[in-house]
This record gives structure tokens, sequence and C-alpha cells, in this order.
């Protein structure tokens, strides 16, 4: 019975889709159709997680097998997609030693990530930057436009300054036409990368209006896309309404940080939204249940702003609970894991915006130094375990069910096509005594 229902949404999404199913292009790149992503032809939900950590740890040879693992893991338990860093600026082995400076082996460990992604089928999210001092951040290229005489009084002048901003532009660059050393592919012509991400969480707080963040995504955007045509482009953000919706800003937690979901996804050059959830950094002094009130909330209003307004698919790209929380339970993060999970799905099974999500962290056995409390080790958390591959299985169903209709459509097409073709043949011919 769950099927046939499942069936008729399905039919009724393609009825308001029209000519949805007739995307025919199998080249192995997410592409997006309004406000879905399309892969080869067919609507695709993608379960996921993050795991910043797979460049630095595969830049050392002997710690690749952790990358397998992981990768290994996440396949049976039906995660399709990762997102991870393409970063690493200044400081302890970095990937870019100062600008246009780059370190080899640490490459490589990108290049074994993106051939290790590809054997299992897992698609990548690759983020450009940090927000934070984390692994450099914009807070190392202030530093090196500082060095070459630049007189910069914040962080936030990353966004502004036109030395900074031609570093960063090298990095993209340098990143989107690296050719790896392993499959022999160029960046930007791989499939198994599914988007570029300008910075992870940009914030800018010196200008609360947003006008700084807005004038930087539309021109990174714009420049990335000049360079590659291939990829989908995001920008990373965590989902705060802005001055642009001011009746949404009662939605957003007690701060501002100059970024506004609605007008920074409008930007032509972003493909699609996403939004990041954590109740418990936010309002950490609330109970689980007010906790889980707004994320119902939070998760509602961005899923009907990127449908209504937007018109461009959502992905929740970050979400979590952490182990380090007062009172904290495996309960209590299963039961937001559900939430988030309940969100999508429902969105997803109707033709909605919401695409997917992508819990925060998955680590593998024997990765002690990158616990952070929101880590998720799936052989140690079996009832959590079993939640992510519970949506996993239900998105893949949706898919299948979507191949299913589209075969229906070709036999019928082809069908169509036969009996012209009989009729064509045959008309004028005396068929009858």
């Amino acid at each position: 019975m769950k099927s046939w229902a499942l069936a008729l949404l399905v039919l009724v999404f393609i009825q308001k889709q029209g000519n949805f199913l007739q995307v025919e292009a199998a080249d192995g790149f997410v592409k997006t159709s309004g406000m879905h992503f399309v892969l080869n032809g067919l609507p695709y939900h993608a379960n996921g997680f993050n795991a910043y950590w797979l460049m630095y740890v595969a830049s050392d040879p002997s710690q690749r097998s952790k990358i397998s693992s992981a990768f290994a893991e996440a396949a049976g338990h039906g995660l399709t997609i990762a997102r991870t860093w393409a970063f690493s600026d200044g400081g302890y082995r970095p990937l870019q030693y100062s600008p246009g400076s780059y370190n080899e082996q640490m490459f490589q460990g990108l290049d074994f990530v993106i051939s290790e992604a590809g054997k299992y089928g897992i698609k990548l999210v690759l983020s450009l930057a940090n927000n934070y001092e984390s692994f450099g951040g914009k807070k190392q290229y202030v530093d090196w436009a500082r060095g070459q005489g630049q007189y910069l009084t914040s962080d936030d002048d990353f966004f502004r300054n036109s030395v900074a901003k031609g570093y960063y532009k090298n990095h993209i660059k340098t990143v989107l036409t690296r050719r790896n050393s392993i499959t022999g592919v160029v960046y930007k012509d791989e499939p198994t990368i599914m988007a570029w991400e300008l910075m992870n969480e940009p914030r800018c707080t010196s200008d609360p209006s947003g006008r700084t963040i807005q004038a930087w995504i539309t021109e990174m955007a714009s420049y990335l896309k000049s360079v590659d045509g291939n990829h989908l482009v995001e920008a990373g953000l965590e989902g705060f309404y802005g001055q642009t919706s001011p009746q949404k800003q009662q939605y957003n937690p007690n701060f501002q940080v100059g970024t506004d979901f609605i007008a920074n996804n409008q930007i032509p050059g972003i493909d699609f939204a996403t939004v990041h959830s954590y109740p418990d950094q936010w309002f950490s002094s609330s109970s689980d249940d007010t906790q889980l009130s707004f994320l119902n909330e939070w998760l509602k209003n961005h899923i009907q702003d990127a449908q209504n307004v937007l018109r461009k698919p959502l992905l929740f790209t970050e979400f979590g609970k952490s182990s380090k929380d007062s009172g904290y339970s495996t309960y209590q993060r299963d039961m937001l894991f559900n939430t988030v999970y309940s969100a999508i799905y429902s969105s997803a099974r109707s033709g909605g915006a919401a695409v997917g999500g992508m819990f925060w962290q998955l680590l593998t056995e024997g990765m002690d130094s990158f616990r952070d409390g929101y880590e998720i080790v799936l052989s140690e958390s079996p009832s959590t375990a079993n939640v992510i591959a519970q949506q996993s299985h239900k998105l893949y169903l949706l898919r299948k069910m979507y191949a299913r209709l589209r075969n229906i459509q070709k036999w019928k097409r082809a069908r169509a096509i036969r009996r012209a073709q009989w009729w064509n043949r045959n008309k004028g011919k005396n068929t009858g005594n």
C-alpha cells in the first residue's frame, strides 16, 4: 500500500513537472532542474555526511586505509555524498604554503580522496576556504595581504580587499585545474565532484546589512563558473535570514552574521541553497524539547522558502548533536536525526525542494584525536546507524520509483513511434477485403 501511495505522489509530481524525466544526459555530473538535483536523467536525492579530515589524513599514504574504510562503511549504509575540505592555508601541513605555493603531498591526498570516492559511488562537495582560523581561513588570506603592504583592519577585509580576493581566486583556479595524479582527470572535468562550496560558513559581522557578502558571493561564483562549467556551486551558508526578509528574522537564532539566506541564494551563479542546523549550540541553555521545536520551524521555513521563493534545491549540509551536551543521550541524537530526515523525505516525496542532508561528522575506528562530540562511528553507534540507513533506503526507493516510471515513459514513447511508423508504411494500402 505504501509503495502505491508513493507511486501516486511521484506521478502527480511528474505531471506537475511536464517533461522533467526527459532529461537524458548520462555524463555522471549532478545537475539542477528547477528545484531538484538530476543525475543521469533522474531526480537525485542524497543522504550523506561530513568528513572534513579526508585530505589531511590521506596526505599520509600509511593512513589512507582510513579513507577507504570510511567510504566503505558509508556506502554500506547507503550514503552517497560527502562534504570535505579542499583547503588548508598556511600553518602545519598545509595545502597552500603561501599564495600560489602548494604542497604536492597534500594535493596527492586530495587526489586519493576523489579517486576513492569514485570507487564507492560517493559524490563530493568540496569546500574551498574557511571562515574560521582552523586550517588558515580568511584570517590567513588577510595576513598574506598584509605581508604585501595592504593596510587591513579586520579579517572581514578578506571579502573586500582586491589582493586577498586575488589570492582566493588563484586558489580556486589552482584547485579546479588540478590534474588528479591517480585518475589523470582534471578536477573540473571530474563527475565524482558534485559541487564546489565557496566557503565554509561565510560570515561578515562587520557589515550586518549583508551587502559585503552579497557582492563577494556574486563575484566569486561568477569567477568559478568561468573556470568550470561542469559543476554546481553553493555558497556554504548556514541559513540565517537577513535584511531582505525582515519578517523571517524571527526564525533566526539571536545573532546576525552579515549573511542573507534569501538574497545570497538568489544570486544567479549559486545553483542550490544550503542550511546548517545546530540548535544545541545556538540554544545551549534551552531544553531538548525547545531545541527540537526550533529545529522543526527552521527546517519548515527553509524548505518552504527554497521551494516558493528561491525555486532552487536545498541541501542540509550540516546538522548534529554533541555528546558533550549536558544531559546528552543517544536517544536525543537519534530524535534530532529523525527530525531532519523526516522533513527532507516529506519534501522529497512530494516533489519539494529538499534534496538531502549531511550529518556532522563521520569518523572511522582509530580516529580518537578527531572526535569533537558530534562524531558518528557507525560501528559504535548502532541505533544512529540504523536511523541513517533507513533514510538512505527511503531515498533509494524514491529514486528507484522514478527510474521505473521513466522506463514506462520510454516504453510508451517507443510504442507510439512504432505505431506511427506502421501507420505511415500502411497508409493508403487496402488492408481489408
